[in-house]
């Protein structure tokens, strides 16, 4: 899901909130509706993402991109980056938290780099990954 789909929603659901709570409803019956609006909307289905993204390409570039370049694996050619991959062999499935974790305790030939990168650096990193694992490794 993309910025502009997000903004669009999150748009479309404001307005829609603004226009309930202009008549007199009951403020409970609101929040029920937004919280339903959300979900129906996917807003409250798609956790953000932490970290941030551009600079996760940074820092994917100078630590892991020697192992991973363009989303592959050169230890291990099936474990790679890509989406499918990253579902079938990350502990936890493809999102970010299954992927900082990875990161930062390594598993198997991969180092961890809990001790090399900040936290910060590693959601970043994992960003990166999950954006660039949906969109396609170039």
């Amino acid at each position: 899901i993309n910025t502009t789909t997000v903004t669009m929603k999150l748009a479309i659901f404001a307005s829609i909130i603004a226009t309930a709570s202009a008549f007199s409803i009951n403020k409970a019956d609101i929040a029920k509706a937004a919280a339903t609006g959300a979900i129906a909307f996917g807003v409250a289905a798609q956790p953000a993402l932490a970290g941030n993204v551009e600079n996760g390409e940074s820092v994917f570039n100078a630590n892991c991109a020697a192992c991973h370049a363009g989303g592959q694996n050169v230890i291990m050619p099936e474990k790679t980056l890509e989406k499918e991959a990253l579902e079938a062999y990350l502990s936890g499935g493809r999102n970010e938290k299954s992927i900082i974790t990875q990161v930062t305790n390594g598993k198997n030939a991969m180092p961890a780099f809990g001790g090399r990168l900040d936290d910060d650096a590693i959601a970043d990193v994992a960003a990166y990954v999950l954006a660039a694992s949906e969109e396609g490794w170039e």
